[in-house]
């Protein structure tokens, strides 16, 4: 659904300010967003067809395109759009980078589109990451040759980086820039290392098409999705036009359409103060985010601001509707402190009216689910402990094996153990011997463009099982309540995954129906840099539904928590569960058993500290908020969202 047509959102419908400088739509969600972008290219690809007329596309790589190339190829196989009459020409390509490493754009564009539809290969145009240096220019000179004597690009797709880059035009990039080589920012090179063996093997330089070239498309799309791009979105779309941002001289470009997801949105005025952007519906969420913004404005406690304060902010309005500030500050007060419990399973024999969870039944059934091996004690891993320790049945399931997040160094290490440990207790087969010196073999010849084997997939998968039941041991569970599900989709050996399928649901499906929990935990980080969250989100959600019969799930309750990049805002928090200085450090102690993820992380993301650090800074940053909005002084405080099925 669009955003800006939910009639739930309540703070949509005004007349906006104009703090955009680009024409922006917001979907809730990036999946439909992308389909909507896709429908779009596959009206001009038809209508150009009935014209007898060819069409120029300008794509993208990275993870905001690949949806619409996924939402095409289905189009193509089973609504006959044909793609006999496009050219396309990307935007970019690391340098040096041969075609078929796996890092590469040309196999990025081949596995996720051209390989799918009925393109004339003739037609593709991508920047060689082989060309020799002492070419480069003239290469680069011919290739936006090629876009002119095509007639000019129709239709241009962009992602955004982190340092506001649109292609490869890092900051500095002038307006009128052509295809060129440049030098990758260091941060842009950071966020590439997921999909290299680390940043060292991330190439320095790159072939792009410049600003300029971008600039004679005649209509380009920006996308974004994921909270990880918001602030340079809201930078981009409602900044200065500036070369430390790139994507900000799109602002001149007469036909850009910005589509985001609901998450990159949120920095945007509509989305983080809407009262300043016009009039408001005001619901009693918005009624809430409003006031704990006046308080951080302020730097009042809510209990302290006055009609003054409402008035100075442009919220007026809200005290004419709501009487006045004293009734207002007590009615936001209160529904704050209610969340806030030492009882995430709820508390017997209490009054929980005014509780985050239901007093009864006083001992329950709870699954963890965890997408990775350690996202449990990383994002929740006291609230973990409460449960135990307050007597609960729980469960923890290690959604995916995680095995392509341990280095080759940690499995080389494990695997040359295992087999001098065989051949000194005589303990080994002649098959087992063999493998372990298929794995070493590999490994001390691997090539940064080559694919783990199955034998190297299966010893990582191990080493973080084995680091996952350290963990779970440690919070105080026994190995009948581990379980790890080994989810299909996860398992190909890179970070592209395979969709998600019934394989994948029938397993989480199954230990619901085993444990028929009361209370689920889940997941609900969408800002992990594969999306393996919002995969394995989607999977409990749809066997939630697929067993919304069963009379046991009338009385599960699903709780979200966010991962090791971000944390809810205060005003979303329905369960904020308190820390003492013991219970965090027995936390970061749970963390450190997943030692193939300390120090320096394959996945950090875009965060270079390691997870106990961010997940600490992150649980003592919410207690402090809630301190400063005048609640009790925890040492720190993990946070949850109930999910309420429709």
């Amino acid at each position: 659904m669009d955003i800006q047509e939910n009639p739930h959102a309540g703070y949509l419908k005004y007349e906006l300010k104009n703090f955009e400088k680009l024409p922006v739509k917001i979907w809730e969600d990036s999946r439909e967003a992308s389909k909507h972008v896709a429908k779009s290219i596959a009206l001009a690809i038809r209508q150009r067809q009935q014209d007898g007329e060819m069409i120029v596309l300008g794509l993208a790589t990275g993870s905001s395109p690949i949806k619409v190339y996924e939402e095409l190829v289905r189009m193509h196989k089973e609504e006959n759009l044909s793609f006999k009459n496009v050219i396309s020409f990307n935007l970019d390509e690391y340098y040096p980078m041969p075609k078929e490493a796996r890092q590469s754009y040309w196999r990025f564009m081949h596995e996720y589109l051209f390989d799918h539809v009925d393109i004339d290969p003739n037609n593709i145009h991508i920047p060689d990451g082989t060309v020799a240096m002492d070419q480069v220019a003239d290469y680069c000179h011919n290739y936006e040759k090629q876009i002119d004597l095509a007639g000019g690009i129709d239709i241009q797709l962009l992602g955004i980086g982190r340092t506001g880059h649109i292609g490869f035009n890092e900051p500095g990039a002038w307006e009128t820039s052509p295809t060129r080589m440049v030098r990758l920012d260091h941060l842009t090179r950071h966020d590439a290392q997921k999909d290299f063996q680390g940043e060292d093997d991330v190439p320095y330089r790159a072939i792009t098409m410049g600003v300029g070239s971008i600039f004679k498309a005649r209509t380009v799309y920006l996308l974004a999705w994921g909270q990880h791009k918001a602030h340079i979105i809201q930078q981009a779309i409602e900044g200065e036009i500036s070369t430390a941002v790139p994507a900000s001289f799109l602002q001149k470009h007469p036909n850009v359409k910005v589509v985001l997801d609901k998450s990159a949105a949120e920095e945007l005025t509509r989305m983080r103060a809407p009262w300043k952007a016009g009039i408001c519906n005001w619901t009693d969420d918005l009624i809430c985010k409003a006031v704990v913004w006046l308080s951080g404005k302020s730097g009042k406690p809510i209990l302290k601001l006055t009609d003054e304060d409402y008035n100075e902010q442009g919220l007026s309005d809200l005290i004419i509707e709501q009487a006045n500030s004293y009734e207002l500050n007590i009615r936001i007060f209160n529904r704050l402190q209610h969340t806030i419990s030492g009882w995430p399973g709820g508390k017997p024999n209490a009054d929980d009216s005014k509780r985050p969870e239901r007093a009864l039944p006083a001992k329950k059934r709870v699954i963890l689910f965890s997408p990775h091996p350690d996202d449990d004690v990383i994002s929740m891993g006291g609230t973990f402990q409460r449960l135990v320790d307050q007597g609960h049945e729980v469960h923890v399931a290690y959604q995916t094996s995680g095995n392509i997040a341990v280095h080759d160094y940690d499995a080389l290490r494990y695997a040359e153990f295992m087999l001098e440990f065989g051949e000194t207790e005589k303990s080994l087969g002649d098959q087992d011997v063999k493998n372990l010196k298929k794995i070493v073999s590999f490994l001390n010849n691997k090539k940064s463009a080559d694919e783990d084997i199955p034998e190297v997939r299966s010893i990582k998968g191990l080493i973080r099982r084995g680091e996952a039941r350290a963990g779970a041991r440690f919070t105080g569970l026994d190995d009948a309540h581990i379980h790890f599900l080994d989810m299909p989709f996860y398992e190909t050996g890179k970070t592209r995954k395979k969709p998600l399928g019934d394989a994948d649901i029938h397993l989480i499906m199954e230990l619901m129906e085993q444990v028929k929990p009361h209370q689920v935990y889940a997941a609900g980080d969408l800002a992990d840099p594969h999306g393996t969250h919002r995969v394995c989100l989607d999977a409990i959600f749809e066997a939630y539904r697929r067993l919304s019969e069963k009379a046991w799930l009338k009385d599960c309750w699903v709780w979200l928590y966010r991962g090791a990049w971000h944390e809810w805002p205060v005003h979303e928090i329905e369960m904020a569960v308190p820390m003492s200085p013991q219970q965090l450090r027995k936390k970061r102690q749970a963390i450190y058993m997943h030692q193939s993820q300390k120090d320096h992380p394959p996945f950090p993301g875009d965060d270079s500290r390691e997870f106990w650090q961010r997940a600490e800074e992150r649980n003592r940053e919410t207690a402090r908020a809630y301190r400063e909005l005048g609640f009790a002084e925890y040492e720190a405080m993990e946070a949850f969202v109930r999910w309420k099925p429709e």
